[in-house]
C-alpha cells in the first residue's frame, strides 16, 4: 500500500470514536472485523455511524490486512476518512479567541509517534495550534491519528512553506517565540509564559532547531540535565505543562 493510500484510513477504537464524535464528516466508511468481540466502545461506534448515516461493513481480518500490515493492532475497527485539513497561518490568526494564543512549532520533527503525541499534548493542554512546514515534516497518517487519540480533531494544524517567514509574521502579531536549545542559559521553568501570545519551537532529535530560527527566538530555554534523555514529544510535554501550570496559578490569584 502506498503512503497516500495509507493516509486515507485510521484504525483503533478511540481514534475512530473521537472522529465520529467530533468530525464525522471526515468519515467515508467504517469497517468492523467479523467475529470480533463487540465491547461497549465498538457498539457505540456502530450506533454513532448509523446516526450519521455512515456505512458500516463487516469484513474478515484478511481484508484489514489489505489496508495495513498484519502486525497493526486494529482493535476490530478501521475507518476510511478524508484527509485532515491543514489551515494557513493567516486563517489561524483570524480565528477569534478570548485571551492569549499558544502554539507549538515543529522544526524537522519527522517521527509520526512524536508528531501524534505532540498533537495530543497540545490539545490536552489547551494550545491552539501546531505548526509544521511543507518540508522536513511528518505527514498526517494513520499512525499520527492513532497516537493523537483523536486530539487531531481539537487543535488547528497549520502548514507553511516557510517557518522563517511564518515566525516573522507571528512576531508582527505580538507573539513571543520560545525555542529550545541545550546551550541556553535559562531553564524552561524560568520563563514567564503568562500574559502573552507565544510559540514554542521544538526541533528534531537529530539536528535540533535550525540556526536561522534560533536567531529569531525571543527566549531560548533548556531542559535540565536529567531530562536530556527525553525524546521531543516528552520534552514538549514538560515545557507545555509548565506553561499551563503558570497560567492556571496566575488565574487563581486574580
Amino acid at each position: 500500500m502506498t503512503q497516500n493510500q495509507q493516509n486515507s484510513y485510521i484504525y483503533g477504537k478511540n481514534p475512530v470514536f473521537e472522529i465520529l464524535t467530533n468530525n464525522s464528516k471526515r468519515i467515508n466508511k467504517i469497517y468492523i472485523q467479523k467475529n470480533f468481540s463487540l465491547d461497549n466502545r465498538l457498539k457505540k461506534i456502530v450506533e454513532l455511524a448509523k446516526e450519521h448515516k455512515i456505512i458500516v461493513q463487516y469484513v474478515d481480518l484478511k481484508k484489514f490486512s489489505e489496508f495495513f500490515e498484519p502486525k497493526v493492532n486494529f482493535q476490530g475497527v478501521i475507518a476510511s476518512v478524508s484527509p485532515v485539513e491543514y489551515i494557513e497561518l493567516d486563517e489561524f490568526l483570524n480565528i477569534k479567541k478570548d485571551g492569549y494564543k499558544k502554539i507549538i512549532i515543529l522544526d524537522g520533527v519527522s517521527d509520526p509517534h512524536n508528531f501524534g503525541a505532540i498533537i495530543r499534548t497540545a490539545a490536552a493542554a489547551g494550545f491552539d495550534g501546531v505548526m509544521v512546514s511543507n518540508h522536513r515534516s511528518c505527514p498526517i497518517n494513520a499512525t499520527v491519528e492513532k497516537i493523537s487519540s483523536g486530539a487531531i480533531n481539537h487543535v488547528s494544524i497549520i502548514k507553511t512553506s516557510s517557518l522563517n517567514s511564518s515566525i516573522d509574521l507571528l512576531k508582527k502579531q505580538d507573539f513571543w517565540v520560545i525555542a529550545t536549545q541545550m546551550e541556553a542559559k535559562q531553564n524552561y521553568y524560568e520563563v514567564d509564559y503568562t500574559d502573552m501570545n507565544f510559540a514554542l519551537v521544538m526541533g528534531s532529535e537529530g539536528s535540533g532547531i535550525s540556526k536561522t530560527i534560533l536567531n529569531k527566538a525571543d527566549f531560548t530555554v533548556k531542559l535540565e540535565s536529567n531530562f536530556e534523555s527525553l525524546n521531543v514529544s516528552n520534552a514538549t510535554a514538560v515545557i507545555v505543562y509548565e506553561a499551563v501550570r503558570q497560567i492556571n496559578t496566575k488565574m487563581k490569584r486574580k
